[in-house]
């Protein structure tokens, strides 16, 4: 018999304000927000096919791209990774993965799992590859897949692409780039740089909720999966031949049932997650309204800001500046400070979230992140203001007003009234 049940004891979602100024998720756009409230519809209504293919219309401006194959994967920025590795590769194949962060081995992580001989090159936290690295690892691996980070939040460094772009494509590698924490805040243009595979997410500078990724394939990435091509039992018809390659081993990520999901055929596979496809359509419609280069911009300006007020405040920046991807931001943890007691103090008093990061930086630094809807003027000067006044509780020594003045100096010179 289950033990009784106090049906006071849980009350109504009513999580506390929060301002997140991590290295994501953030604050969802309250577009965004009231587009996932409308009612929902079935998978096979005529109107939501049709928000399914104004989606693509919207995520390929996104990607700036004209690949047919652009679509979603359900699941957080890491299923769409998974879906393209167990889609594209078979037991064997070589996938040679540039890391230079967490992210990096997250990639030979799952490359492994879905039987691939990974190689991996790395490069130190805090920089990024030079093309002769990459251009003797293809040489010396020759893979059939190059897997690359775009941005890494756990280093806050961003990859320059095209080098490695135009050498995987000597080398006859396909290119994958997850580029889950700089689409729609860095440019990113998937066809002029010959790019086979980007993934990506909604909940950074795409400014929505974690939980749907989106995803873009050349034709001849697709033309590889679609080698792999077996339809399930039950809806398949006479017309359907297996193809020739191995069936892709996980059900869920079959890329090659997914397009047909998305095709014209609507083949069924899964149940779309309605409410998160519109978090999707309405987060890039916003993008694409307002204008890609406008994105980039603001996002640009927001991380001038944040890195010139932490700098003014006698903080070390962390990293390759030269490379620093503009929507995060790496701070040195003072000497002397606890760096988990400021960010509790940040969010116990201020409600605010700021980020440390993962294995070798772990307490070393703090991650900033002026990303999608908070990449504004708000947003950074209320974050710098939280993290001085927090500093000097802990007992640092930082110059008083001079982060917020630094960065409302940035914001006046570009003329920013947002």
């Amino acid at each position: 018999m289950l033990p009784s049940f106090d049906l006071n004891l849980y009350d109504d979602l009513d999580p506390a304000p929060r301002l997140l100024m991590g290295p994501g998720p953030i604050d969802a756009d309250p577009r965004v927000l009231r587009a996932m409230s409308v009612p929902l519809l079935g998978q096979f209504d005529p109107q939501f096919r049709r928000f399914m293919a104004e989606t693509q219309t919207l995520l390929r401006r996104v990607f700036q791209t004209e690949n047919e194959a652009t679509l979603l994967i359900d699941g957080t920025a890491r299923s769409a990774i998974e879906a393209a590795m167990v889609s594209l590769i078979e037991p064997g194949d070589v996938v040679l993965v540039a890391s230079f962060g967490r992210f990096g081995q997250l990639k030979a992580e799952i490359a492994a799992r879905v039987g691939a001989d990974v190689r991996v090159v790395e490069c130190p936290w805090g920089s990024v590859f030079d093309t002769a690295t990459i251009e003797a690892a293809l040489i010396e691996h020759r893979p059939s897949l190059l897997a690359v980070c775009h941005g890494d939040t756990s280093t806050t460094m961003a990859q320059p692409l095209a080098e490695i772009a135009r050498l995987a494509r000597d080398h006859n590698a396909l290119l994958l780039v997850d580029a889950t924490a700089t689409l729609g805040g860095m440019d990113l243009a998937v066809d002029a740089l010959g790019i086979d595979v980007c993934t990506a997410g909604l909940q950074k500078c795409l400014a929505g909720p974690p939980g749907i990724a989106p995803i873009t394939l050349s034709p001849v990435a697709v033309e590889r999966i679609r080698a792999r091509r077996h339809v399930e039992a039950g809806i398949r018809t006479a017309s359907d031949l297996p193809a020739n390659g191995k069936r892709i081993t996980s059900n869920y990520f079959d890329l090659a049932m997914i397009l047909d999901y998305w095709s014209d055929r609507a083949l069924n596979h899964h149940t779309e997650a309605t409410s998160m496809l519109y978090a999707a359509r309405e987060c890039a419609r916003i993008l694409v309204k307002d204008g890609l280069g406008a994105a980039i911009a603001r996002h640009a300006l927001a991380g001038h800001a944040m890195a010139s007020g932490l700098a003014a405040m006698g903080l070390a920046l962390y990293g390759d500046q030269a490379n620093k991807m503009p929507n995060v931001t790496g701070v040195h943890i003072p000497a002397g400070i606890d760096g988990d007691g400021v960010r509790q103090a940040m969010l116990d008093h201020y409600g605010i979230e700021i980020g440390t990061s993962f294995g070798p930086l772990h307490g070393k630094i703090w991650r900033l992140g002026t990303m999608g809807y908070n990449a504004r003027r708000g947003a950074v000067m209320t974050t710098l203001a939280a993290l001085e006044a927090c500093l000097v509780a802990a007992g640092a020594k930082v110059p008083q007003g001079a982060g917020t003045s630094a960065a409302l100096g940035v914001f006046q010179r570009a003329g920013s009234g947002r």
